[in-house]
């Protein structure tokens, strides 16, 4: 079969996949997983097929597979997402799954964890759907409550490489708005909204936890060959006001920046086709800073050159290269 390739709808760029093990979510259950191992199902990493590749159960492939169904009812998968999420929209990847994909699937939430085992407990937020082999499916989703869990339902048996649920964290955020939160976190709602080049690594590295392990594992430029200098706009998981940002060069050595400033603003209606321009006006909040090699910078409340809420920045990297992690901690203003 020939790879269908489509072009993947506003959702995907526009929301964070949060069935990536970056947010702490994991496959907990399946019905079946003797082909192919269920944690794959939510890999960041593209699928790969390897010919000649097999294990003690036949050949390896890569995402979860169930055996061949010989009796009535079909096969699921429980995904827990690592804090509760609205989704907008799916992916269904069967990519490399070819005479042993799923012919159909449909996908159902549940709000409570704890009454994940109540069958009224699960709603439907996509019903029966057709797949094809070795295709990228997408769907979107018209829901507006936040999951915990997610079901996918396949009919009746098979393989299905990827999962990815594009939405945004709704956590529940401590009563407490004087605690101090990184508000830039995936996590907690922390959300990458645009910017003008990520050649290199993965761009959504920037807001996930912990220290980059490799070089790969953060937003990274091209070599900047004209004037100008490189930026990425963030829009924070709540409006509040930055006590502490902190820029992590984690294992970028010959091509880090030289510098970084960062601006600020609270922005209210405007889409992400709009705020690129509108964010070149944006107050700067903390000035340009020297950068050094695979290092941890922190900057405090004495750098930062206004105390109102914000609910966006934007992080100006001077001329070119990359940045592991960017983290913007603060006090929630509402």
């Amino acid at each position: 079969m020939t790879r269908v390739d489509v072009e993947p709808p506003l959702f995907t760029r526009k929301y964070m996949n949060v069935a990536s093990p970056r947010y702490g979510t994991a496959v907990i259950e399946a019905s079946d997983e003797f082909f192919a191992d269920k944690a794959r199902l939510i890999k960041d990493a593209e699928p790969v097929y390897i010919p000649g590749k097999y294990d003690d159960h036949g050949k390896w492939m890569d995402g979860w597979e169930s055996r061949r169904r010989r009796g009535r009812g079909h096969d699921w998968c429980i995904i827990e997402l690592g804090v509760k999420s609205q989704i907008f929209g799916v992916e269904i990847d069967t990519t490399h799954f070819t005479g042993n994909y799923p012919p159909g699937a449909s996908i159902d939430g549940c709000a409570d964890a704890a009454r994940a085992d109540e069958p009224d407990a699960w709603v439907s937020l996509l019903p029966t759907v057709d797949l094809a082999g070795d295709r990228r499916h997408f769907f979107a989703i018209e829901n507006d409550a936040a999951w915990a869990l997610i079901r996918l339902n396949i009919y009746p048996d098979g393989g299905v490489a990827r999962l990815r649920l594009f939405g945004k964290a709704r956590p529940d955020w401590p009563a407490d708005t004087g605690e101090l939160i990184e508000l830039s976190a995936l996590r907690n709602g922390g959300r990458i909204v645009r910017y003008n080049d990520a050649h290199f690594g993965d761009v959504q590295a920037l807001l996930a936890p912990g220290r980059g392990v490799t070089m790969g594992d953060g937003w990274e430029t091209r070599r900047r060959r004209e004037p100008g200098n490189d930026w990425i706009i963030i829009a924070l998981g709540a409006p509040g006001v930055i006590h502490d940002v902190e820029i992590d060069t984690a294992h970028f050595k010959g091509n880090f920046p030289q510098s970084a400033s960062l601006q600020a603003a609270y922005v209210t209606g405007e889409t992400s086709a709009d705020i690129a321009t509108s964010a070149l006006f944006w107050d700067e909040l903390l000035p340009n800073q020297p950068l050094s090699a695979d290092a941890v910078h922190r900057f405090s409340l004495d750098k930062m050159l206004f105390d109102t809420p914000v609910t966006h920045v934007k992080l100006n990297i001077f001329p070119d290269g990359g940045i592991s992690r960017l983290r913007v901690f603060g006090r929630r203003a509402e």
